[in-house]
């Protein structure tokens, strides 16, 4: 087995895929951020659309599923299994329930801190197998670049329905 050479542009390369990955995260969780700012823990809790969703409880969920692919990234496809108790517990992420907004929001930095520190650290081309579950292929492997654009899009989206929510609660928006 022959050594491959790593070059100046593979190093530059994989810090800037990484640094716009964490930039682009930190954006979108400033996003997330901005929507709940100045909320009372009441408001925090107003489900005033048509869903059930909650300015809070999207914080309390982006959180969870950021530490739960982390997890992945970090033990692989056990992290991803869902038990009956499992799911519950994700159902509840959903839910601002007896914590508050400053807590959720404490948790949250605590879970942003480490996942950054595995996009700054990680092998992103290493990848695990997908647990069987509906909603994923069969046979599907996810590398942790994969994963970490997940991360991304569930942020961004939750980021969006934080925005109508607030606009809703009280004319106030992320942008525009």
């Amino acid at each position: 087995m022959t050594a491959t050479a790593v070059t100046a542009t593979d190093i530059s390369t994989s810090s800037r895929e990484r640094a716009d990955l964490l930039e682009t995260l930190a954006k979108h969780r400033g996003f997330l951020r901005f929507a709940v700012r100045n909320l009372t823990d009441e408001q925090a809790r107003l489900t005033p659309t048509a869903s059930a969703l909650s300015l809070g409880g999207l914080v309390k969920h982006v959180a969870g599923v950021e530490r739960g692919w982390a997890d992945f990234i970090v033990r692989g496809t056990v992290a991803q299994e869902l038990s009956p108790e499992k799911y519950a517990e994700f159902a509840a992420d959903f839910v601002l329930a007896d914590e508050t907004l400053e807590g959720v929001l404490e948790a949250y930095e605590k879970v942003a801190a480490a996942t950054d520190e595995l996009i700054r650290t990680v092998d992103l081309d290493a990848d695990h197998a997908l647990p069987e579950a509906p909603w994923f292929e069969a046979g599907a492997r996810w590398s942790n670049r994969r994963v970490i654009a997940h991360i991304l899009a569930e942020t961004a989206q939750h980021a969006g329905h934080a925005d109508i929510i607030r606009e809703t609660i009280d004319g106030q928006k992320t942008m525009g």
